[in-house]
């Protein structure tokens, strides 16, 4: 396993890649930079269909503020192990299947190469597995998580039919097919006009570019599959009992254009819940990281707040 940076998207410095092997046997491409008296270490965790290249201007920011940094590709994507024959089709058996590779993450790497304190830092379905992991893991000292995969947006299609269509391809055995209006392509190689996911068009052609150079890392639309285990995790999540907190401070950072995930759940999540603060970046679209840099600089001032304070 190895990682892909170019002239455009440079390796993070003092990145190492690491292969990591679940305790179900999976192998995952992770990575580690420990720069000399690091104040402490941010694992960030990436969402559905990510792969590590796209965040590499990210982990570079966080090592010139002082921090080691670690990260993974999920099982089923980017440079880890994929799930089905065909490995375009985004699928995962159940959330908890996540949970061990986070698990491995920590094990096999953060705990034994980068320096204490942790702090989480976390995207989409990545914020989605962390809030997870929080509801007792003791791993951090503060998560900050952009954009969390706590409720979806259906469009057109009533919460009855979805489940309906989620029974049916469990029942007859099509788990693996994608959900309506995706299939094999990346949503980057979509065409940039009215992406739901960034307003950078710069950030949006790197990373295309880092998948036309590596087809290997690109994953498609989710499949029937996927989405039945979100939903089942969602409702785990959303059953955990509101006067439990996390197991550390966490700031949630909406994005206030979001198509992507339900800020409205988001809302619901964290009302009369201990040990969260939440606020919004009311002009970004999804992917708060990949958008223009006066709105990471805003949401950095935050992540630099609620750390450091």
């Amino acid at each position: 396993m190895e990682l892909y940076p170019s002239p455009e998207n440079r390796l993070p410095p003092g990145a190492a890649c690491h292969e990591l092997v679940t305790a179900d046997g999976v192998q995952l491409r992770a990575m580690s930079a420990v720069p000399k008296n690091a104040k402490g270490t941010v694992v960030f965790l990436n969402g559905r269909a990510d792969y590590m290249e796209r965040y590499f201007e990210t982990l570079s920011d966080l090592i010139k503020k002082g921090y080691a940094v670690a990260a993974l590709d999920w099982r089923g994507q980017g440079g880890s192990q994929r799930l089905l024959e065909n490995p375009n089709r985004g699928y995962i058996k159940s959330f908890a299947n996540y949970d061990a590779d986070l698990e491995a993450l920590m094990g096999q790497v953060v705990i034994k190469l980068c320096p204490k304190p942790f702090y989480g830092l976390a995207h989409s379905t990545g914020g989605h597995i962390m809030l997870r992991a929080l509801r007792e893991k003791i791993w951090f000292k503060k998560v900050v998580i952009s954009a969390p995969l706590l409720g979806f947006h259906f469009g057109a299609w009533p919460l009855g039919v979805v489940r309906l269509l989620n029974l049916l391809t469990k029942l007859s055995g099509l788990s693996f097919l994608y959900l309506p209006g995706f299939n094999q392509n990346p949503m980057l190689r979509r065409a940039f006009a009215n992406n739901p996911l960034t307003s950078n068009k710069a950030r949006w052609t790197r990373d295309l570019n880092t998948l036309n150079a590596n087809p290997k890392l690109s994953v498609g639309g989710p499949t029937y599959g996927w989405l039945r285990a979100a939903m089942a995790s969602l409702a785990e999540l959303h059953s955990w009992p509101r006067s439990k907190g996390p197991t550390c401070p966490t700031l949630i950072v909406m994005a206030g254009k979001d198509r992507v995930v339900n800020n409205a759940d988001t809302r619901r999540f964290v009302s009369n819940a201990p040990g969260f603060a939440l606020t919004t970046i009311t002009d970004s679209l999804h992917e708060i990281l990949m958008e223009d840099n006066e709105i990471r600089l805003r949401f950095f001032a935050a992540f630099d707040a609620f750390i450091e304070t």
